[in-house]
This record gives structure tokens, C-alpha cells and sequence, in this order.
């Protein structure tokens, strides 16, 4: 084989074995993602009912405190339009140390 064959030769073998390697981590990946999300579902049907209105309750008062939040910039944002300063639409909001 000429010099040239071989260095061509040398380039596809090298492209698939990377094309082989990428594949796999790719696949195994695919694996792992579908064997946590089975876990994860499984976790979830065994887990008891009070747990399950626990960790409800938590979200809801994150979501509360949330929309709190963008009612209070709503509120702002109103007053800053209808004319209000800065100042005058946050009066009241101060941080308490």
C-alpha cells in the first residue's frame, strides 16, 4: 500500500471508531435517563399519601410567594405609569432588618 492509501485508510478507521464511541455514550445516556425517569416514577407511586400532600403544600407556597411577587411588580409598574416615581411606587416595600 502506498503511503497515501495508508494515510487515508488511517482517517476512516480513526472516524468511525470515534463515530462508533460517540454513538454508544449517546445511547447510554439515553439508558440512564430512561432507567432514572423509571425510578423516579416508581418513587413516586409507592410514596404514602400524607407525603404526597406535603410536598404539595410546599409547591402551592412556592407558587403563592411567587405570584406575590408579581403582583407587587404589577402594582409598580401600574403606579410608574399612571405618573408615580420610583420611590413613591415602592413606599412601603422597605426591607426589614
Amino acid at each position: 500500500m502506498s503511503a497515501q492509501q495508508q494515510k487515508i485508510r488511517r482517517m476512516v478507521v480513526t472516524g468511525a471508531v470515534a463515530s462508533v464511541t460517540a454513538m454508544g455514550v449517546w445511547y447510554g445516556a439515553g439508558l440512564k435517563m430512561r432507567n432514572e425517569a423509571k425510578q423516579v416514577a416508581q418513587k413516586r407511586r409507592e410514596t404514602p399519601p400524607e407525603e404526597k400532600i406535603a410536598i404539595l403544600e410546599e409547591q402551592r407556597g412556592e407558587l403563592v410567594a411567587k405570584r406575590m411577587a408579581l403582583e407587587r411588580k404589577l402594582n409598580q409598574l401600574d403606579m410608574r405609569l399612571n405618573g408615580a416615581t420610583r420611590e413613591e411606587s415602592m413606599a412601603g416595600q422597605e426591607r426589614k432588618r
